[in-house]
Order: structure tokens, then C-alpha cells, then sequence
């Protein structure tokens, strides 16, 4: 069984820069790993995922301003997050897919199987 910390959630201003942590304990092999946020009042949104080749998708709304990576070695999957907008503001969380397979489309939350608990991050404008 997988379980999954993150950290590194702040509150910072608008156009500032945050990087995220999510630190996996377990083994993680070929699975999925992505980045969900969730704003109060609003459903989980997928925000980016990698797959174990190093295939990488993010949603509309983040590209060009938050990039993924994953550390197989440790492992931890981090989010860093530039030009930060109010919009941006929300719970995020790490997961890992069900399945050890390319990652399914964000949009697909039920094919993730373990999730974190979250780290919040707050922008103001």
C-alpha cells in the first residue's frame, strides 16, 4: 500500500512562485502519479500528471506556468508552480493511479487510487 505526504503549500501574492512536495513511501513502479487541487465550493480538478516514461500532461489552465517532475529514486513527485494567480488558490493533493499503466486523462479522478491528505495554497492578489 501506497501513502503519500505533501507539503511546501504556502500563502503567497499574486505572481509569486510555490513548489510542491509529495513524498511516497511504498512502491510506486510504473504507476501514474498526478496533482489534483480542489477549491472550496468547487470539484477536484486535475491540474498535472507523469507516467513512469516521463510522459506529461498538464490542464489548459496551468500550462506554460507549473511544471511536474518526478524523483523515481526517492521517490517524491513535485509541482512547481510559477506566476501564481488568485484562481490558483486551493487544496492540493498528490495521486497515484489504481492501475500501473499510462496516465489516465485528469478529468478521470476515479482512476486514481491513493491520494494525500492535501497542502493548501493561498494566493492574494
Amino acid at each position: 500500500q501506497v501513502q503519500l505526504v505533501e507539503s511546501g503549500g504556502a500563502s503567497v501574492q499574486s505572481g509569486g512562485s510555490l513548489r510542491l512536495s509529495c513524498a511516497a513511501s511504498g512502491y510506486i513502479g510504473h504507476y501514474c502519479m498526478a496533482w489534483f487541487r480542489q477549491a472550496p465550493g468547487k470539484g477536484r480538478e486535475g491540474v498535472a500528471s507523469i507516467d513512469a516514461y516521463g510522459t506529461i500532461s498538464y490542464a489548459d489552465s496551468v500550462k506554460g506556468r507549473f511544471i511536474i517532475s518526478l524523483d523515481k529514486a526517492k521517490p517524491s513527485l513535485y509541482l512547481q508552480m510559477n506566476s501564481l494567480k488568485p484562481e490558483d488558490a486551493a487544496m492540493y493533493y498528490c495521486a497515484i493511479s489504481k492501475y500501473e499503466r499510462v496516465c489516465p486523462p485528469l478529468s478521470m479522478t476515479d482512476e486514481y487510487g491513493y491520494w494525500g491528505r492535501g497542502t493548501q495554497v493561498t494566493v492574494s492578489s
